[in-house]
């Protein structure tokens, strides 16, 4: 924790929401003064805010938070403005700037031109001392986030690979992830840490019962998933208790909530995007030798330990990599076409060279193959 520099802070609606689909006040105020402490001690911090939704529904009356995508859309667009007006008026106190940032899926998942922009956005707003507020954009956009993040838990996943921040924070109503899965935790105690190949991971992948409350949209699962992007680029997670933890005890590295520790270095940038925010437009599928030579060797892909292609793919453009039953093992950057990799499966170098009348390439070169 003494080396974390950058901090991305995700705090769910369930936490937000007061009594009465009201704004939290107090619990958005805590929060700013941690953030505002984390500031002066040099650390920057962005906050992927829930809230829009049901400071929308706290406003229109609406009891239940509505599953019709337009009145999903019209409570967003009414609790969007009352979310980032707290948020304003709550740090104007100390003297903060804040921006807001709304994002589609698109402006993180397809297309580099609009990723490499909004990077250099969050550059310049550290740079001028601005805290981003960001949310999905709930008003235009519910039915594509839903789909494409699943909750903000993805989307605040997605926004700390972005920036490279060294933390991510998830604030939800658990404690930590409990070892036996109960909602309330009454019978469970949280874990204090879980390592990047712990088989717990598998258990909860398959847990079909945890999912969000009334209020928000995710659980256990999305935050774990959350937590092991951010392991595979590196980085460190924190699921922890929004109203039981502060942030700034979080930092200063007190055993609160449940951290995620990865067990390698950081990603650089340009891998980040392949692994995690580029579309895939097309998959291979991976014979054992080639899987443990990519997963276990560090090694390129070859075409002859691919056993199958799909996708229209071309030359340059992100895939998969599936191993057995169609898991998911890599990401990359393909150097073949879809049509000509169909002709060269299972080949060697001499066959693919005089299949193609050009020398063999590797399907995916190490440098462009990340590990998901």
């Amino acid at each position: 924790m003494g080396k974390v520099k950058r901090v991305v802070v995700k705090i769910g609606s369930s936490s937000v929401a007061g009594t009465d689909n009201q704004l939290d006040r107090r619990l958005m105020r805590r929060l700013v003064n941690d953030v505002v402490a984390l500031r002066d001690q040099g650390i920057e911090v962005a906050i992927v805010s829930s809230g829009a939704v049901v400071a929308g529904m706290g406003r229109l009356g609406l009891a239940r938070r509505p599953t019709a995508i337009a009145e999903l859309q019209a409570a967003a667009a009414v609790g969007q403005n009352l979310l980032m007006h707290t948020y304003e008026s709550l740090f104007k106190r100390h003297d903060v700037p804040v921006g807001q940032v709304l994002l589609t899926a698109g402006d993180i998942l397809e297309d580099r031109g609009r990723y490499l922009n909004l990077r250099n956005t969050f550059r310049k707003l550290f740079a001028y001392g601005v805290v981003p507020i960001i949310n999905e954009n709930d008003s235009v956009a519910v039915a594509e986030l839903k789909l494409t993040f699943g909750e903000n838990d993805m989307l605040a996943a997605y926004v700390a690979n972005l920036v490279r921040a060294e933390l991510l924070v998830m604030f939800s109503d658990v404690e930590g992830l409990y070892v036996d899965f109960d909602a309330d935790g009454s019978a469970a105690r949280p874990l204090t840490e879980i390592g990047e190949d712990d088989p717990l991971f598998n258990k909860i992948e398959q847990d079909k019962s945890r999912r969000g409350g009334g209020v928000g949209r995710g659980g256990i699962r999305t935050k774990v998933k959350a937590a092991r992007l951010l392991m595979a680029c590196g980085e460190m997670a924190v699921i922890a208790h929004a109203r039981k933890h502060r942030l700034t005890d979080i930092v200063d590295g007190r055993p609160l909530g449940t951290l995620f520790a990865p067990s390698r270095g950081r990603m650089q940038s340009r891998k980040r995007w392949i692994g995690f925010a580029s579309p895939c437009l097309g998959s291979v599928v991976v014979d054992d030798g080639a899987q443990r030579a990519i997963t276990k060797l560090g090694r390129s892909l070859l075409p002859a330990g691919v056993i199958g292609c799909a996708g229209s793919f071309k030359a340059g453009d992100v895939i998969r990599v599936e191993g057995a039953e169609h898991r998911e093992l890599a990401r990359g950057l393909s150097r073949y076409a879809a049509a000509e990799l169909e002709q060269i499966l299972g080949k060697s170098s001499p066959d693919v060279e005089r299949t193609l009348g050009r020398p063999a390439l590797e399907v995916i070169h190490r440098d462009d193959l990340v590990l998901t």
